[in-house]
């Protein structure tokens, strides 16, 4: 009788892709270090543990200001004089008093009393009286800039925090390590991190026929080199895999299961490629059904016919045929995509991306300008492609953008709807699974995590519903307060939400007695808001509002008695963080950021945080994941003070 093995029933490629992917090949996590990063991706999220940019800056060259002391200027220059001079790197040694200025330099620290920056195209240096005599601190009586355009407080200073602000989410899990979140991560001081640890892959080519590159070759023997150990590891290293390559065994059956024993004991998958056949000495097979298990013996694919699949001690196991073409073939469909699922490695793709942009944006005539920008699918699938800008100081313009997009010289206007070409920061950069825009909120960041690959740009409630009603975004998410009318986004889809609740974070104990809005108005207190986007803002304005109703007073007259109410922070705990460094006595915070932060707490209200979908992509794959995490937001809200399920 023939021991003659015949293949089992073929699978179909989508049967055996199934089939590989449902191996586990895991190698758990590991920290590296920062310089060993590139290329690995996140085990865990990474929360900004500081303000980047630590401190208030100037961002043009010119003169820094107080912004009141510019006023009118638009019409009538102002003249002030120029107390001193503040560069990059070096500690401010003035300070600025009512009228007057001092020259700065891009990056430098703000002086202290300083609120704005006006460029230095817009002034000019001119002298003064002769005989006049140098001021109490020692300034160059001959030094007065002539200032012809007003600024407003914060013009042209990028604030601590503005680039990414301490406790926001900075990256998430499943996150590749290319150079631009490398940068981040340095920005924020991260020298070590938590890694989706690389699987081992044992790659054991087998036949007697083989012979190693570089040894003498018997061709009347049959014998050819060893093509597939070095190819194959090059293919499992491209893949995000960490090749081991084992001497190449024979066609003994006992010599084949000592080493594939070997190698499962080693490794976390292994290769074996040749013997999968079903002649008569073709033993692969034999070895992993009495070593392990065989789960498919075979695929109708062409070419790669003979693959097998299978465990083999506590390693998955794939036999690869012994054809090179072969092999890489089926490692190539097969193989390499479970290899980078294990790693949370995309799919590798062109380089280039054809689209169509998705917004209007602008762009200044006359000069080449290279475009950041993301992209996100629409409910068809198609690209479209939308512009990423935070400044050329932000590191984070590059981790929320995937390519550039080259916008000729001649060319002032990219509209809704224009054919455009995205080039690539990577061939493996991939539009996420989910675009968000909207509120900045800790219990939605903890949801996010639960999604396959989200992004999320956080643009406040008003940016969130602008970007809504313009079609952008797959989910905006806004809280507080609006008229889903008047902001155009009627027919949005709510897909969830909860309340949160929002106060006045004050240090730990309360030692200045803070009991409510009122001490903001009538007592002296230096105070740290947010941006006019954020949805917490919006709540604190109708709070403030409502009780200059019952004061019987002018709304603005209350507003403007709050130290601190226009000059706000970009970040949710920015303003928490503030107050704990000493440098407010309150700030505008949720309960949650308190407890979070260790600082006192004093409750005014809670407010909805509502989660709407794109009308037209309520079908769509990332979309559905959201609705399903949202579903299941009870144990998230659970672990966050002051959040309930709405």
């Amino acid at each position: 009788m023939s021991d003659r093995k015949e293949f089992r029933d073929l699978a179909d490629p989508e049967r055996a892709r199934e089939v590989v992917a449902s191996l586990d090949l895991s190698a758990g996590t590991e920290r590296v270090s920062l310089e060993d990063a590139r290329g690995r991706v996140l085990a865990e999220r990474v929360d900004a543990a500081l303000d980047v940019p630590g401190f208030d800056r100037a961002a043009m060259d010119g003169y820094a200001v107080r912004a009141s002391d510019t006023y009118g200027a638009d019409s009538t220059s102002v003249t002030l004089p120029v107390v001193g001079g503040v560069h990059a790197g070096e500690t401010p040694g003035v300070t600025l008093d009512d009228g007057e200025a001092a020259e700065i330099s891009t990056g430098a620290v703000m002086p202290e009393g300083a609120d704005a920056v006006v460029i230095v195209e817009r002034t000019e240096e001119v002298g003064t009286d002769d005989g006049a005599e140098a001021d109490d601190k020692g300034a160059d009586p001959d030094r007065r800039v002539r200032i012809e355009t007003a600024v407003t407080p914060g013009e042209n200073v990028m604030l601590a925090g503005a680039d990414i602000a301490a406790g926001e989410r900075a990256l998430g899990p499943g996150t590749e390590l290319t150079p631009r979140e490398i940068g981040l991560l340095s920005a924020l001081g991260v020298d070590e991190l938590s890694v989706r640890a690389t699987p081992r892959v044992a790659i054991v080519s087998t036949g007697d026929e083989l012979v190693r590159p570089g040894e003498e070759l018997d061709h009347r023997a049959g014998q050819i080199h060893d093509v597939n150990s070095y190819a194959v590891a090059t293919a499992v290293e491209e893949a995000g895999g960490e090749p081991v390559v084992y001497p190449h065994v024979g066609d003994d059956m006992n010599a084949m299961a000592e080493t594939l024993v070997e190698a499962a004991e080693e490794c976390d998958l292994v290769l074996t490629s040749g013997s999968t056949s079903a002649s008569a000495v073709d033993v692969v097979y034999r070895v992993i059904e009495d070593r392990g298990e065989l789960r498919l013996h075979g695929v109708a694919i062409k070419p790669g016919k003979p693959m097998l699949v299978g465990e083999i001690g506590d390693a998955a196991y794939v036999g690869l045929p012994g054809y090179p073409v072969s092999a890489l073939t089926i490692f190539r469909t097969f193989v390499a995509p479970a290899i980078r699922s294990s790693v949370g490695l995309p799919e590798p793709r062109t380089a280039r991306v054809d689209g169509e942009m998705a917004v209007d944006e602008r762009t200044e005539e006359g000069r080449r300008r290279l475009l950041a920008v993301g992209l996100v699918e629409d409910e068809t699938g198609e690209t479209l492609v939308y512009p990423v800008d935070k400044g050329s100081g932000a590191t984070t313009t590059l981790t929320a953008a995937d390519g550039v997009v080259d916008v000729p010289a001649d060319r002032n206007r990219l509209s809704a709807g224009d054919a455009v070409t995205v080039d690539l920061f990577s061939p493996d950069v991939r539009p996420p699974t989910l675009l968000g825009v909207g509120e900045d909120d800790p219990a939605l960041s903890r949801l996010l995590d639960r999604l396959e690959r989200p992004r999320y740009l956080a643009r406040g409630s008003r940016g969130g519903l602008r970007e809504l009603r313009d079609g952008l975004p797959d989910v905006a998410v806004a809280a507080g307060p609006f008229d889903a009318e008047a902001e155009g986004v009627a027919d949005a889809v709510e897909l969830g939400g909860w309340s949160r609740e929002w106060g006045l974070v004050v240090p730990d104990g309360n030692p200045d007695d803070v009991s409510g809005l009122a001490d903001l108005v009538d007592r002296e207190l230096s105070f740290v808001n947010r941006g006019t986007e954020s949805g917490l803002r919006t709540s604190l304005s109708n709070a403030l509002a409502e009780l200059a109703d019952e004061r019987g007073v002018d709304r603005r007259a209350v507003t403007e008695a709050v130290a601190g109410f226009d000059l706000a922070a970009r970040a949710f705990e920015s303003p928490a963080r503030s107050v704990a460094a000493g440098d407010a006595d309150a700030g505008l915070a949720l309960r949650a950021t308190a407890a979070k932060l260790g600082l006192g707490f004093v409750p005014v209200d809670t407010q909805s945080v509502r989660v709407f979908a794109n009308p037209d992509r309520v079908e769509k794959a990332g979309v559905r994941e959201l609705d399903g995490v949202l579903d299941e937001a009870t144990a998230v809200l659970d672990g966050l003070a002051g959040f309930e399920r709405s």
